[in-house]
């Protein structure tokens, strides 16, 4: 089961039986909105509120409002009273829980009351690819000429979109929208820090990110249409 877990911590700290399943986690900042079409990606969403309750409340009133995916708060039992239908969350998870219970939780929130064949690839995602990157949406791992990078999962957000829609070119503010929210009220700048830190990661395939004065970042467009 593919996991996302909105925590400012690990996510083995909030709910310590986590760790002790199969399931593939990867964690977003809590304070970070996550876009619909980011989240859909995933199974279940995990919003962590065992240290802040309040900061968990408002970003399961923002994922109510446009994201279908189900999700479960991590939650204290002293914060529990707290907790009401208006925060849209299928269930609720204590940090005490044991592996078989999270397993038991998860798979009925996801509506799947049956343990998964083993080897059963009928819903796996496929992979994309576009002049040697290939985004394996499943292990959610990009690849270069078959090195994989090592990339944050903003980081992977971007390049996976870039390389999903080769020889275009996107404003920052288009790219900002699409990865990081219409909610976001970081400035444009960030584009700019991710879009340097990926090519550092692709090294000697940086090029493939290009620079288009005036407008924003394309990827493997032709060396002539660059503008740098």
């Amino acid at each position: 089961m593919r996991l996302l877990c909105l925590t400012d911590s690990d996510p083995g700290e909030a709910l310590p039986g986590l760790e002790l399943l199969p399931h593939g986690v990867h964690t977003s900042p809590l304070g970070v909105r996550v876009p619909s079409s980011a989240a859909a990606r995933f199974d279940l969403l995990l919003v962590d509120g065992v240290r802040d309750a309040r900061r968990a409340r408002g970003a399961c009133l923002d994922l109510k409002r446009d994201c279908p995916t189900p999700r479960l708060l991590l939650i204290s039992e002293a914060a529990l009273p707290a907790v009401t239908p208006e925060w849209g969350i299928s269930d609720v998870l204590l940090p005490t829980a044991s592996p078989s219970e999270i397993d038991l939780r998860l798979r009925l929130a996801r509506g799947d009351q049956r343990t998964e064949p083993a080897g059963s690839d009928s819903a796996a995602p496929s992979a994309i690819s576009s002049a040697g990157v290939v985004i394996d949406e499943g292990n959610f791992t990009a690849r270069v000429h078959d090195r994989t990078l090592d990339l944050t999962y903003k980081e992977f957000e971007l390049l996976h979109f870039l390389v999903g829609h080769p020889g275009r070119v996107f404003t920052r503010e288009q790219l900002l929208s699409e990865v990081w929210g219409t909610d976001y009220f970081g400035g444009t700048r960030t584009v700019d820090v991710h879009v340097r830190r990926l090519r550092a990661k692709l090294n000697e395939h940086e090029t493939l990110i290009s620079t288009v004065r005036g407008v924003g970042y394309g990827f493997a467009r032709a060396r002539e249409q660059d503008d740098e």
